[in-house]
């Protein structure tokens, strides 16, 4: 038990201290972050919307119409 914790502390450390010694990598990761968060939030508002919250009310009509399309889609 002792070795594999050795050895994940040894795969930490080499991570830890690759990106603490990055320059240009920073920027670049910081860059890439960025863009990913971007990408997603414009997915998610405009590709992604609830549907279910703007057509229904409460939750049970929600857990109802997604029980009927899934039982409709089975047969």
């Amino acid at each position: 038990m002792e070795i594999r914790q050795n050895i994940f502390m040894r795969i930490a450390r080499f991570y830890i201290e690759g990106f603490r010694s990055m320059t240009v990598g920073r920027k670049l990761w910081a860059i890439i972050i960025i863009k990913l968060i971007f990408i997603f939030l414009v997915m998610k508002l405009f590709f992604f919307p609830d549907i279910l919250k703007r057509d229904y009310a409460t939750d049970e009509e929600r857990a109802g119409a997604v029980r009927e399309e899934l039982i409709d889609r089975s047969l």
